[in-house]
């Protein structure tokens, strides 16, 4: 039932906003260059590598020595329009009609992170990745490692079709706020974070 409905909203939604869809590339094109997408790979459901998609919101910028400058400086007002609006995440429901995401989920983080993972934050790919998820509507990038991750396990504990539509319908609400929209998380990337506390002694 999930993936039937995963699919019709995300196949109904691609096409109600693909004048919106239409317009974001032309914007893309002529305000940060191509490519106009934005490709990763990111750890799915069991682990499994897939390619996700998103709408590019930052230019190419680099230093004389040719290395991409900070997140912070590449990110332009409308790379931050894309972001708060949520605009940037439409790509992503092609995703979902793969198969490869879920509406609802943990959200896909990096690769790298995956060797840095405890046991029991491994169990956040024993379901398939979300386009938005319970931490993304109790904070976004505004909270810590720890509370996403809390999060991201007490949905796979409550999962459940009637869960799924309201998280959808608070990130719905979140969209028009338009809140807790950060550039990155507060305790930065999650593999250098884990890597200090490994260094002062950190345990599973």
């Amino acid at each position: 039932m999930k993936r039937l409905f995963d699919f019709i909203v995300a196949l109904s939604v691609l096409i109600a906003l693909l004048p919106v869809i239409i317009i974001v590339v032309i914007l893309i094109h002529f305000k940060l260059g191509s490519p106009i997408l934005f490709t990763q790979d990111r750890p799915g459901f069991n682990g499994k590598i897939f390619k996700m998609y998103k709408f590019r919101s930052m230019s190419s910028e680099c230093n004389k020595e040719g290395v991409l400058l900070s997140d912070a400086i590449r990110l332009t007002a409308f790379g931050k329009l894309l972001r708060s609006t949520s605009l940037d995440e439409l790509p992503g429901l092609w995703n979902v009609l793969t198969g490869d995401m879920s509406l609802v989920g943990p959200r896909p983080l990096l690769k790298e992170y995956l060797p840095f993972y405890t046991k029991t934050e491994m169990k956040r790919h024993d379901v398939k990745p979300g386009i938005t998820g319970l931490a993304q509507v109790s904070g976004r990038n505004a909270i810590t490692w720890e509370q996403k991750f809390a999060l991201d396990l007490e949905y796979i504990n409550k999962k459940s079709f009637i869960f799924d539509m309201k998280i959808l319908l608070m990130t719905v609400r979140k969209v028009f706020k338009r809140d807790d929209i950060l550039i990155s998380a507060p305790q930065g990337a999650f593999h250098l974070y884990r890597k200090k506390q490994q260094e002062q002694g950190f345990n599973e």
